[in-house]
């Protein structure tokens, strides 16, 4: 046991072997703070104890050893604010032992029980538990006469206002207290006795005082709780009230009875309660000692100390006081035991050691307990007359303040002071002390009691005798009581006045001086109890609490000892005659010493675990108990030898006596069976003949019985059958109708659905042939010819038509004056509502002018009584009028005040409701906002995720036919006859990359199609055929948009013919070059999808195996029939091209007006010929193109006209500037020094040639293929003239170097010239030219390179690089942007075959990199970064003003001017989403097999997984077993990935979504383990779970990933984790678990809860009901029913435009790359 854990069994029983073995008492020292547990560590010490030993009679004395402990709790324990069951005493209690080591008695020694609390209880605290469990017992019969009631009634059970403890029945306690009181022999009576002196007490708490004035006070008469009082105790009720109330004063001569104040008689009344208690608690010790006692001879005893522990409280008083001093004399004995003791033995051994600092509490000791301390200095002013607190507190701060460390003083009190203790500072207040160390109560009450009828009571006091006040001048008449201090075993004669004259603390000290006594002569052993925290919360562990507590009472000095020191050790007698055994009897030397030395070095190899001092060896930890072991079997050996021979003996003479006795017992046992046997023979063959003829009759009757029964049974189940038959049947007719009727209308279903696409498929195909007929027609009416044809006769339809319009144009003004009638009626509704908001402020202005005329009259009626003074006479009538006129004014201004108010209330009125109703708008539109973009951003991840899924499945369906391609083409090593084959990556890149291809068009690709054999793959084309089609879509779209446009503007050309006859030709031919652009436009993207369409084809010939591609296969058929399709939609784009640019060729041909004019009477002839509808609207059709192109001549005419003089006039200007630009350059350079004219001259050659370029193109604009020569020849001039300025600038650098050499001697020499020449000569000297050094080249951050050159590029910057040479190396994301670097500078060039071919090979060789190191995440990290990066060049540098707000100047400079590079940013993304996804997979295939071993497996904190096999103890679970992961591998492999996306420059937002990815696939894998494992279900196991997603988060915590989201993909675990530790037991349980596991599924919360399996006695299983209740609970949680997470689901990726702040014309391209094909431009 000693090789487990920390146990308090493990301590009982190291003490009981060392009683045993080493014939010393052992004393076990249970200490530690209050509420620690120390009363429960001695109980359980104990309870081992009595189990171990037994006992040596038949009384039980371990069982009444085991119930003194609920006696002494329920009269000495009480909560505090610390501890529910702290106890408010000491007690020391020795288990006595006999010769042969079993219980035969115990002493129980008691130490200062807290007296004060039977009076007072602070907030939140009870007293002791027994007053409580008599409450709660008051209904039981026996307890009537108690007249007890609720707890909250009584003043000494209330004042704490916490009556009850949660979890305790004091009912139950009550139970328990008077069964242990009935087995230690304290009978019914006395218990009742018992029961009646409590009750009384609780009485004696209600009485009340009355004041009749400042010094005296009365009881009221028959005042009940002191009447209750008496009864119970049997005194009188007068002589108690008055006795209460009065006092007696003796003198010398005389005796006084002094009536004293309502505030004395309180404390008198308490203090008789405190000293009743104390003399109970008194007798119920000497009772349970009387029982425990024995009359046999003690041989050894095992003491167990339960005494207070260091308290400190916010108000600290003398008990406080008491109990630390205690604590510190038991912390002084540890000292001395562990640490002095412990060393002085070894330095007086003289064994080799270092001696180790310590604490030592001797001079808080000598503070209190010393001469002229603390105690000394209480018991001084005690006996002085006017001794007080305040007084006694002054002394302290005169004697030990600036004198003593330990002492200090509070510095806002006067009436306080602290002391350092060895576990914390304590403030102790000064009120009280006195009073309480006297500890006194009126002898006039006592004398009261033991006058009492009642036996008990009376038995109490009779030991007590009188004794005045320790203060010798003020003989008050108390009698000194003592605090319990120390109850010995048996009571010593003649010390009974003695110790009552002593203070308490006088008592408490020479207790304590007994105890170490006690303790110094036995063998020690401590027990440290550690409080976790100080709320009394479970589950809660306080680390720094629990440090400072094991800090305080030595442990960690006493581990330091233990670890360097010898904790066992013996005499060398003592060890030769325990160890004899194993000597022989040669090694038996005269020299004991010696022999155990040779013993020793035989048994014990390592020197180390052992030392040998002068009189004793010295033995490490463990050594004593292999010894022990060694003799042990060496012992059993002997011992089974003995026992052998001795039970061989006995055996034999066993035997013997058997076989005689067996003998005889044979001889009548076979005489008697052979009697038996004949008997047996005579009755069996009687009851043969009787069995026959029963079993005949039974069987007869049973036969009859079962033939009546099977013929019933078989009619009724025959007609059962028949009646199930013919319902069977009848279904079956049923069903085969309703069948009948079913397949019937499924056919007519499918034949109308069949009928309705075939129907569907004509009219497509009528539709087409009918547009193609369409676009003949139209094509041919609008040639020429067409015109002058159909214009004979077209003036009398033109009338016809103008006649429509007018019609038309009529119904248009119907139109519009409903229109403006509704215009009307909204205007009138608007006016009335302004008019309604006049009227209203009207109404405010009349109110206003109300209020004007009301003071107006005022003034009126001030002049009328001036009047009125002036004439007497008409006094009278003047005053009644005015009265009448005041009245009625009066009356008006209430009326209108009326109406004001009114107006007023109308308004605010008016107001709150537009401000409600613009709140409840606002408030409407807000969440209809955000609900709005919730679905929004809902709706974008989810189309985002089926896009990259669908890109998954893409790339996975491509690596598929690759595989497939490498097969056939080991299969088929020869190619087929007339099989043309080309490179299958160039094809299916090229088919789908390459979106501006301009391959010549093939007209025969559906003959070659149906020609040549071919390969398909479906997936891949028809990605790429969905997106021509859209492609095709759009531009349906857009020439309708075009066609639209046209015939919107023919309209207003047509109404403003005869008002804008002079600006039109302008603006007709502005639209008529806005129409030739986009015609051009559509023509150049018809021959872009015609091109991809040619490349379709190639990849399905090309692409696909012969089995699935074959000419009859379905597949096959399908994409054929759609690829004709595209090409037939196709065809008709062209077709509309060519109408298109028909129309421009018939605008440039020259047209007369009078060409196309026709005769107004064949007009009108052909007018009368048509008689259709259709050709009248034909023919108006056709005279409409004829005027459009008439108009369009006239504008192309004018405008060519200005055209030819504008340039004309802007060569003559141009030719001049270049005259006058090359003259100043021409002087410009005679100027220079030679070495910078060759440089000049070039730099001047190029700016010629770029504006020779200039004209060139604006010339040769009408004819591409020259301008493409031209451009040609100038590309190679400007490559020879870069060259050569490469060559100077070498050639300057060189000379520059040179000169400055130069410079410096010349200019030494220069100086020594100038000092010889005069002002005059330096005057007269010509200026010679100075050479100007030129500045470095400036670099435009472009690379130029050939494009033969191109595939080695590809393979030195994709294929070879290295990812980790250039992580460490290079600058991140260098291979993006020397690729980017290229592909400006084939944007300079503007040479978009050169770019499109770099960007396909880039493409194409990333994807050949990571298909053939898709393994290896540095590769898939790498180039997903350096993609990215590249995706972001193309976008900062792509001129779109969103991509360019973070730019400098000089980097929107290098912005691409030529290209748009939009569809391939696209494709990059695309590609950078597949290596994404690709690196996921890497990433989950590494942490696969680590996650499950590490999250669920191995055990990070020691020692939680429940009960563990022995000898385990010291095991460290920091290593793992080899073969095994732990957490710390998960957390080193998630550091390796930060640390590689990190150095390859991977950016911080796509970091953030990686490891999201990679928690989620962690927390995923966790819980489907979790979910399908039960011995992973468990509260221990839900704390490793815990605590490995805690290390997880500090793991982001430490890379600042919080924000990324990983930390929620981690919820669901944290949540199961949380349901394998929270409670399973009760509604509010299953409440909390439905509101905490929102991550959870139901179907994983019931799954979590089946397999819960506890793995100690303290855990149960979760009951089927409590599970009923969380599916009850949980049915309208609408969650997927699926059990396991989907651990391969994929976040959508998105790359956040992140600019880059390098400027490009600083890179450096480094030799390592292999790269110097490519120059700097």
């Amino acid at each position: 046991m000693g090789d487990m854990d920390p146990h308090i069994f493990a301590v009982a029983e190291e003490a009981y072997k060392q009683m045993a073995r080493d014939e010393r008492n052992q004393s076990i020292i249970v200490s530690g703070e209050s509420g620690a547990g120390k009363t429960v560590s001695a109980k359980y010490a104990m309870r081992y104890f009595a189990t171990v030993s037994g006992s040596a009679s038949e009384a039980n004395v371990e069982e009444k050893v085991l119930a003194s402990n609920p006696i002494m709790e329920s009269i000495g324990n009480a909560k505090t604010t610390r501890n529910d069951n702290s106890s408010r005493f000491g007690k020391y209690i020795e288990i006595g032992f006999d010769k042969r080591y079993r219980i035969i008695g115990a002493n129980m020694r008691t130490y200062l029980l807290e007296k004060s609390r039977v009076v007072f209880q602070a907030e939140e605290e009870r007293n002791y538990h027994i007053f409580y469990q008599l409450c709660a017992s008051a209904a039981l019969p026996e307890f009537k006469t108690l007249r007890l009631g609720n707890a909250n009634y009584f003043h000494y059970t209330k004042q704490g206002g916490s009556p009850v403890i949660d979890g305790i029945d004091d009912a139950k306690e009550m139970e328990h207290t008077r069964q242990a009181c009935t087995l230690l022999g304290i009978n019914d009576s006395y218990q009742m006795g018992i029961f009646r002196i409590l009750a009384g007490l609780l009485h004696l708490g209600n009485v009340g005082f009355t004041s009749r004035d400042a010094d005296s006070c009365t009881i009221p008469p028959k005042h009940e709780p002191l009447t209750i009082f008496c009864d119970l105790m049997g005194v009188e009720y007068q002589e108690m009230s008055h006795w209460l109330c009065h006092r007696k004063l003796a003198t010398a001569s005389e005796t006084y009875i002094k009536p004293i104040s309502k505030l004395q008689a309180i404390n008198a009344r308490d203090a008789l309660a405190k000293h009743i208690y104390a003399k109970l608690f008194n007798w119920i010790v000497d009772h349970v000692n009387k029982a425990l006692h024995s009359t046999v001879k003690q041989h050894s005893f095992i003491g167990v100390l339960d005494i207070y522990g260091f308290e400190t409280f916010e108000i600290n008083s003398f008990e406080q006081f008491c109990i630390n001093y205690a604590n510190e004399k038991l912390q002084q004995q540890f000292n001395m035991h562990v640490f002095k003791l412990e060393q002085e033995e070894y330095m007086k051994e003289q064994i080799p050691w270092t001696l180790i600092d310590f604490y030592d509490n001797q001079p808080c000791i000598n503070l209190i307990e010393a001469k002229l301390g603390i105690l000394d200095l209480l018991d001084e002013e005690c006996k002085m007359p006017k001794g007080s607190d305040d007084s006694w507190a002054q002394k302290l701060y005169n004697t030990h303040l600036n004198k003593c460390a330990l002492f200090e003083k509070p510095r806002m009190s006067n009436k306080a002071f602290i002391i350092q203790h060895f576990a914390d500072k304590v403030e102790y207040q000064c009120e009280g002390f006195l009073e309480k160390n006297k500890d006194t109560v009126y002898e006039e009450q006592i004398k009261v009691l033991k006058s009492s009828k009642f036996k008990m009571l009376s038995e109490l006091f009779q030991d007590e005798e009188k004794a005045l006040s320790p203060t010798s001048a003020t003989p008050s008449g108390r009698t000194l009581l003592s605090r319990t201090a120390v109850k010995p075993a048996k009571a010593r004669p003649g010390q009974a006045s003695k110790e009552h004259k002593k203070t308490v603390g006088h008592q408490f000290r020479n207790s304590l001086h007994l105890l170490m006594e006690t303790l110094n002569a036995t063998t020690p052993h401590y027990v440290r109890c550690i409080k976790p925290n100080d709320f009394k919360f479970p589950f809660t562990f306080d680390e720094k609490r629990a440090v400072q507590q094991l800090r305080a009472c030595g442990v960690l000095e006493t581990i330091r000892i233990s670890a360097a020191g010898f904790p066992s050790r013996w005499t060398y007698q003592e060890f030769f005659s325990r160890y004899r055994v194993l000597m022989k009897q040669k090694d038996v030397l005269s020299d004991r010493k010696q022999t155990c030395k040779n013993l020793l070095e035989k048994l014990i190899l390592d020197k180390d675990k052992y030392q040998f001092g002068k009189t004793k060896i010295f033995f490490r930890a463990g050594q004593v108990a292999y010894l022990e072991k060694i003799r042990a079997d060496k012992l059993r050996v002997a011992c089974i030898r003995i026992q052998k021979t001795i039970r061989g003996w006995l055996m034999r003479k066993k035997y013997l006596r058997m076989r005689k006795a067996a003998i005889t017992i044979q001889r009548y046992v076979r005489g008697y069976q052979a009697r038996c046997y004949a008997k047996f023979l005579r009755r069996t063959r009687a009851a043969i003949i009787l069995q026959k003829f029963q079993r005949m009759y039974v069987v007869r009757q049973r036969y009859r019985l079962m033939r009546a029964t099977t013929i019933v049974l078989q009619s009724l189940l025959r007609g059962y059958i028949a009646r199930n038959k013919y319902q069977r049947m009848l279904r079956e007719h049923k069903a085969i109708i309703i069948q009948k009727h079913m397949r019937g209308w499924l056919a007519r279903v499918h034949y109308r659905r069949s009928l309705k696409a075939i129907v569907y498929l004509q009219c497509c195909y009528r539709r087409m042939m009918a547009k193609r007929e369409l676009k003949k027609l139209k094509i041919e009416a609008r040639s020429v010819e067409r015109y002058k044809k159909l214009n004979i006769g077209m003036e009398n339809k033109i009338m016809q038509l103008q006649r429509k319009v007018d019609e038309q144009h009529k119904d248009y003004k119907s139109l519009l004056e409903k229109l403006t009638s509704l215009e009307t009626t909204y205007n009138t509704e608007t006016e009335k509502l302004r008019s309604d908001v006049e009227r209203f402020r009207m109404s405010e202005e009349e109110a206003k002018n109300a209020t004007n005329r009301v003071h107006v009259l005022q003034e009126e009626i001030t002049k009328l009584r001036k009047e009125l003074h002036q004439t007497q006479s008409e006094k009278k009538t003047i005053e009644e009028w005015a009265d009448k006129y005041k009245q009625e004014t009066e009356q008006l201004l209430s009326e209108l005040k009326e109406q004001n108010t009114l107006l007023k209330k109308e308004k605010e009125e008016l107001n709150c409701r537009i401000q409600d109703q613009a709140k409840e708008m606002t408030e409407t539109m807000e969440k209809k906002l955000v609900e709005e973009t919730k679905q929004l951003e809902l709706d974008l991840n989810d189309e985002r995720l089926r896009y990259q899924n669908l890109l998954n499945e893409f790339s996975r369906l491509e690596e598929r036919y690759d595989d497939l391609r490498d097969e056939v083409n080991l299969m088929v090593s020869i190619p087929k006859p007339g099989h043309k084959r080309t490179d299958s990556t160039h094809s299916s890149n090229e088919s789908e990359y390459t979106f501006s291809s301009e391959i010549t068009e093939t007209e025969d690709l559906p003959l070659r199609m149906e020609q040549e054999p071919s390969e398909k793959k479906a997936p891949l084309d028809m990605s790429l055929f969905l997106k021509l089609q859209k492609r095709v879509t759009e531009l349906e779209q857009e020439k309708q948009s075009l066609q639209d446009e046209l015939d919107r503007k023919e309209e207003q050309a047509l109404r403003t013919k005869t008002r804008e006859e002079e600006e039109r030709p302008p603006m007709r031919g502005a639209e008529l070059e806005y129409e030739s652009l986009k015609r051009q436009e559509l023509e150049s993207e018809n021959k872009k999808l015609k091109n991809e369409l040619n490349e379709l084809q190639k990849a399905l010939l090309e692409k696909s195996s012969p089995e699935v591609t074959a000419p009859g296969a379905p597949a096959y058929r399908v994409v054929l029939d759609q690829l004709t399709s595209v090409s037939e939609e196709l065809e008709v784009r062209k077709e509309e091209v060519l109408i298109l640019r028909s129309q421009l060729v018939s605008q440039k041909e020259a047209i007369q007006p009078k060409n196309t004019m026709t005769d107004s009477t064949i007009l009108l002839e052909d007018v009368q010929k048509m008689k259709d509808k259709g050709e009248i609207a034909q023919a108006y059709i056709g005279l409409k193109e004829t005027n459009r192109l008439l108009e369009s001549q006239l504008q192309s005419q004018k405008k060519s006209h200005d055209n030819e003089l504008e340039a004309l006039r802007g060569e003559i200007q141009s030719l001049k500037e270049e005259n006058n630009r090359q003259q100043q350059l021409l002087a410009q350079n005679l100027q220079l020094p030679p070495e910078a004219r060759i440089e000049a001259s070039l730099q001047h050659e190029i700016t010629r040639l770029t504006n020779e370029n200039l004209f060139y193109e604006e010339l040769y604009a009408d004819d591409p293929m020259k301008y493409q020569a031209y451009r040609i020849s100038l590309y190679k001039r400007m490559i020879d003239l870069m060259e050569q300025l490469e060559k100077q600038d070498k050639t300057v650098r060189k000379l520059k170097k040179q000169l400055k050499v130069f410079a410096k001697k010349i200019g030494e020499l220069e100086v020594g010239q100038m000092e010889n020449i005069s002002p005059g000569q330096i005057i007269d000297e010509p200026i010679r030219p100075v050479n100007i050094p030129r500045k470095e080249k400036d670099f435009q951050g472009m690379l130029e390179y050939k494009k033969d050159d191109e595939p080695k590029l590809v393979k030195n910057l994709i294929l070879d690089l290295k990812p980790r040479g250039v992580a460490v190396n290079l600058i991140p994301g260098l291979p993006a942007y020397i690729l980017f670097m290229c592909v400006r500078h084939a944007d300079y060039l503007n040479d978009d075959q050169k770019v499109r071919s770099l960007l396909t090979s880039t493409i194409n060789g990333i994807k050949k990199v990571l298909k053939k190191r898709g393994d290896d995440v540095e590769t898939v990290s790498f180039w997903l970064s350096n993609t990215c990066r590249f995706l972001h060049c193309l976008k900062q540098y792509s001129g779109e003003e969103g991509f360019m707000k973070h730019n400098t100047p000089r980097q929107n400079e290098h912005c691409l001017t030529n290209f748009d590079l939009a569809e391939y940013r696209q494709v990059l993304s695309d590609l950078a989403i597949q290596i994404y996804q690709q690196l996921v997979r890497v990433l989950e295939n590494i942490l696969q097999p680590m996650i499950v071993s590490g999250m669920l497996e191995h055990e990070t904190i020691q020692g939680v997984s429940g009960v563990k096999p022995p000898g385990l103890r010291k095991r460290t679970s920091s290593i793992a077993d080899e073969g095994t992961y732990t957490l710390d591998s998960i957390i080193r492999q998630l550091n390796t990935f930060h640390s590689v996306m990190c150095q390859h420059g991977m950016d911080p937002e796509l970091i953030k979504q990686v490891v999201k990815q990679t928690f989620y696939i962690t927390g995923a894998v966790t819980l489907n383990n979790l979910l399908l494992r039960k011995d992973m279900c468990s509260w221990s196991k839900g704390m490793q779970i815990r605590y490995n997603v805690s290390q997880l988060e500090e793991w982001l915590r430490d890379k600042n990933l919080m924000n990324s989201g990983a930390k929620e993909t981690l919820e669901p675990l944290i949540q199961a984790a949380q349901l394998l530790q929270v409670k399973k037991k009760t509604d509010e349980d299953a409440e909390a678990i439905c509101s905490m596991c929102n991550a959870l599924t139901t179907a994983q919360i019931v799954k979590v809860l089946n397999l819960y399996t506890p793995v100690n006695e303290f855990e149960e299983r979760v009951s089927i009901s409590f599970i009923r209740t969380i599916q009850m609970r949980l049915r309208d949680r609408k969650d997927s029913p699926q059990l396991l997470m989907d651990a391969k689901h994929i976040f959508p990726v998105t790359f956040p435009f992140n600019p880059s702040s390098l400027a490009l014309e600083t890179i450096q391209i480094p030799t390592s790359l292999g790269l110097a094909f490519i120059s700097r431009v």
